[in-house]
């Protein structure tokens, strides 16, 4: 990357930034931690993200989900099929909620089952290998291949050893802004931002054109 790519790079990330630079989970409510109750939070949040739907209706209907108590593998596992159906449809989840709703039971059940309701137990298990990780993941009913890059993406914030991950999506994004498309040149722009909520961020932009028009004008301000 030549210095004058370089700096139009960093200039684009600036008001990406400032623009949209917040993770889903902090826009779902969730104060992410290494912790077992926020970290079975945010593989709900992946969950109901990878769906086919708005990110804004997956997020509220995570809310929801927490609003009515289910903010643990336990609590998620121990509510009824209609109290998770009511709380998606609360949400404005309605498409999916019958099938969402059984797989959030029978996830949280193997969460429980598994790793005795702590996701930590997931990373040791890991051990610091992201391809592990994103397959231990996809054990847990809906979560696919989306579904983990989503978590792997968002918990990078508190497990570092992930290394910096965007997943295609944000890929999608980076290539919208005219930003770097490998995950090292990626890098090199973020290094000193918050790689999580920068990751999001260029999610943000691949979903939506409006958001990556908003971030070329601004950035184009600051020259």
């Amino acid at each position: 990357m030549t210095g004058t790519a370089s700096a139009s790079a960093r200039r684009i990330t600036d008001a990406l930034l400032e623009e949209c630079g917040r993770t889903y989970a902090a826009e779902a409510g969730i104060r992410l931690r290494d912790t077992p109750q926020p970290l079975y939070q945010l593989l709900v949040l992946s969950h109901l993200l990878s769906a086919r739907i708005r990110a804004s209706v997956a997020v509220a209907a995570a809310r929801a989900l927490f609003a009515h108590g289910m903010r643990t593998p336990r609590r998620m596992a121990d509510a009824t099929w209609q109290q998770r159906v009511d709380a998606l449809g609360e949400g404005g989840y309605r498409r999916y909620d019958e099938r969402t709703s059984t797989q959030l039971g029978e996830g949280a059940d193997l969460v429980l089952d598994v790793w005795k309701g702590d996701l930590r137990r997931l990373r040791a298990e890991a051990d610091g290998d992201t391809e592990v990780l994103r397959a231990g993941l996809r054990r847990v009913r809906g979560i696919g291949p989306a579904g983990a890059d989503i978590f792997v993406r968002e918990v990078q914030a508190v497990w570092p050893e992930t290394g910096f991950w965007v997943g295609a999506k944000g890929i999608q994004g980076a290539e919208r802004l005219g930003l770097p498309t490998s995950g090292d040149r990626l890098l090199d722009v973020a290094r000193d931002r918050d790689r999580a909520a920068f990751a999001a961020a260029l999610v943000r932009v691949a979903l939506d054109r409006e958001t990556a028009e908003t971030v070329r004008e601004a950035a184009l301000a600051r020259s």
